[in-house]
């Protein structure tokens, strides 16, 4: 059945049917513990099951699922090859409801997404699959990146049609390495109109996402803005400190700490902490130190990192629980401790992301929090912002892999998550009215009034070196004594990672300094990118 509306009306379409998956995805919101797997099975109108399905390659799950058709069939995309963007890609501009062609078959996808992120994104996923008729084999992990790599150095076997990208280090990695077959892991996505989807994200945003020889080999789903400071609104009153000494230097009362921090994240852990050292980097030595380091050529035993490193040991000071505590909490119960009675914390530094996790992780109601973008630390860099993007790329070229693709980049299909709250589009023309909460449209605005922005760094740094950036940040929080060393280390890894990496300068860039940015220039961590995964990469990531 085909699915075919237009503007305001083809959105409302969509979201009422979205209404069916709440159900069909559990509704419970439930939460994965870390490096836990979620199982979904979907066909168009069914019922998902957990753990339904195999999540690699075609399978039928339980549940009520139709049987599918033979992956492969169909030839052609189920939304427009132009890359779906529904219209100019201008804020506000949404354009007509995609029109989609039944292929039948099935598609498997792998994500960091699970509990209500994952319910969000089967959300996201229902009108196309109604409108398709392909069944969705999905299945969310917090290991998300340590499956993928397993499945490419054992030569493909395992792989999924759909995945997300820990960021664009890792793509183009991936994208250099040959499965036995002898074609490339992650495959270009040469069936989507470049020009269409760039024209519809951020400046800077889509080209994070090209290959060396300049093929799309990822695309980004899901955004997030970073450096962004929470609070409970029943404790603070909202006024941001002018800079980030007085942030530091405010009294944690009537929380126990001034901090609360959470690294863990299965193979991933770490990630939360790489966050706190690029918004720290970005704010303390400017743009062109931070391009230099994500580019490999500012050592991270400089000065500029050191002090960076030397002041999130500060934070990790004043933070509840100590550096045991931190390591060994997930990042999604990170704002458990704003929200308990008493409180055990006075902030909490994350992505826009995390409203998600407040409400249904932490048991925050929606009005209950709000946030400030982290003050400066050198106004000579004022108003400087970090970002990234959950990425999600193919790794089987199938019609269905390639219709989904299709179908996510547009702005009706991420307006559906919008709607849902805990999330910013990385497609520009999602309007600002679709947002479920002022939390994330306040963000969005915070993207585009950003003197500078970067995308999250240790996403564009070559795999190698952003395994070990995680490594080290759990290393330093268990021991900020043994800085030294972990950064002589870091120098160690970076000298390999980036000898045939061809990282370029300014890889982490998004957009140049004094431009501000379209809404949607961000995140990863939880998500399709970075487990941080969004981040992500998407992602995710970072999420």
């Amino acid at each position: 059945m085909a699915i075919v509306s237009s503007g305001r009306q083809g959105l409302l379409a969509a979201l009422a049917v979205t209404g069916l998956v709440v159900a069909a995805c559990g509704g419970n919101n439930a939460t994965q513990a870390p490096g836990s797997t979620a199982r979904a099975s979907t066909g168009a109108g069914s019922s998902t099951g957990a753990g339904s399905s195999t999540g690699a390659g075609p399978s039928t799950g339980t549940g009520g699922s139709s049987t599918p058709a033979s992956n492969g069939t169909g030839g052609a995309s189920g939304v427009p090859s132009s890359g779906g963007t529904g219209g100019s890609g201008a804020p506000g501009s949404m354009g007509p409801m995609p029109s989609f062609e039944q292929i039948g078959g099935s598609v498997s996808v792998e994500a960091s997404w699970t509990g209500a992120e994952q319910d969000s994104f089967m959300a996201m996923l229902q009108p196309w699959m109604e409108g398709t008729g392909i069944q969705v084999n999905y299945v969310g992990s917090r290991s998300m990146q340590q499956d993928l790599t397993t499945a490419i150095q054992a030569g493909g076997t395992g792989l999924p049609d759909v995945a997300g990208i820990p960021g664009p280090g890792l793509a183009r990695d991936w994208y250099a390495a040959t499965l036995s077959d002898g074609t490339t892991a992650l495959k270009s996505l040469d069936f989507i109109d470049a020009d269409a989807y760039t024209s519809s994200t951020a400046p800077g945003m889509a080209e994070l996402g090209m290959s060396a020889d300049g093929h799309l080999i990822g695309i980004f789903s899901k955004a997030a803005v970073k450096g962004l400071i929470w609070y409970n609104v029943n404790s603070f009153d909202g006024t941001a400190p002018a800079t980030f000494d007085d942030l530091e230097a405010t009294a944690p009362d009537p929380a126990g700490s001034l901090w609360c921090n959470a690294v863990e994240n299965g193979a991933a852990s770490g990630w939360p902490g790489t966050d706190w050292i690029e918004d720290i980097l970005l704010r303390q030595s400017g743009p062109d130190v931070y391009d230099s380091w994500v580019a490999g050529q500012t050592k991270w035993t400089s000065d500029e990192v050191k002090q960076a490193f030397t002041t999130f040991g500060d934070v990790l000071a004043k933070s509840y629980g100590g550096g045991q505590y931190v390591n060994a909490t997930s990042f999604q119960n990170v704002g458990d401790g704003l929200f308990t009675d008493p409180q055990n914390c006075k902030f909490v530094h994350q992505a826009s992301f995390i409203t998600d996790f407040f409400v249904n992780t932490s048991g925050a109601a929606a009005t209950d929090f709000d946030f400030f973008v982290m003050p400066d630390i050198n106004t000579q860099f004022a108003g400087a912002l970090t970002g990234g993007g959950d990425m999600l790329g193919m790794f089987h070229d199938t019609p269905q892999a390639q219709s989904l693709l299709q179908w996510l980049i547009t702005p009706q299909a991420q307006a559906i998550w919008a709607a849902r709250g805990g999330y910013i589009a990385a497609n520009t023309g999602v309007p600002a009215d679709v947002y479920k909460n002022d939390a994330d449209r306040k963000a969005a605005e915070a993207l585009q009034k950003a003197s500078s922005f970067r995308f999250d760094g240790s996403d564009s740094m070559p795999g190698e070196m952003n395994t070990a950036f995680f490594k080290a940040i759990v290393d330093f929080v268990n021991d900020p004594t043994k800085l030294d060393s972990i950064l002589a280390s870091l120098d160690e890894v970076q000298a390999s990672a980036y000898s045939g990496a061809g990282a370029s300068p300014g890889a982490g860039e998004s957009s140049a300094p004094g431009e501000s940015t379209a809404p949607g220039g961000a995140s990863s961590e939880p998500g399709g990118a970075s487990a941080e995964p969004d981040s992500s990469a998407g992602a995710s990531t970072t999420p």
